[in-house]
């Protein structure tokens, strides 16, 4: 019988985890802690870069481990083709036309994809899809609660 303490992050590990991530000011981007509500990980399964997973291979339940990747390894790169234009006519008072605001776009199969309006430029508003961390080098904190 195998003793769990005993039992590092593999290749094929699922695992429970906590993740902080911090931007290249500091200033905390989000974390799972917030809500209480750890994330899982399948290892392999391509949810995350290889650099990433590299970072978590050895660990063991209750370890922590800060690294920092760069934006190709975290989020990826900003696209211009995530970037889109839309006429004001689209937005209404439910739904603004302000920079900064988050829109939820419904696309088939139910698959909602949020951007960010960027600018508002006449009767042309620019919204980015791009990931909010897209282009920047994230600091994470991994805090390992489990391992499966």
């Amino acid at each position: 019988m195998t003793n769990t303490l005993d039992k590092t992050i593999s290749n094929d590990s699922q695992i429970i985890v906590h993740i902080t991530m911090k931007l290249s000011d500091g200033s905390a981007a989000d974390s799972t802690k917030v809500n209480n509500k750890p994330a899982k990980i399948i290892m392999g399964d391509a949810s995350i870069s290889p650099a990433f997973e590299a970072q978590l291979l050895g660990l063991r339940a209750g370890e922590s481990k800060e690294f920092s990747l760069c934006a190709q390894d975290a989020f990826g790169e900003s696209n211009p083709d995530n970037i889109h234009y839309m006429d004001i006519d689209k937005f209404n008072s439910d739904v603004p036309a302000k920079v900064g605001n988050i829109i939820t776009f419904t696309q088939p199969g139910n698959i909602e994809l949020p951007g960010v309006i960027r600018d508002v430029s006449g009767t042309s508003v620019t919204i980015d899809f791009n990931h909010p961390l897209a282009g920047q080098e994230v600091t994470f904190v991994i805090d390992v609660v489990e391992i499966k």
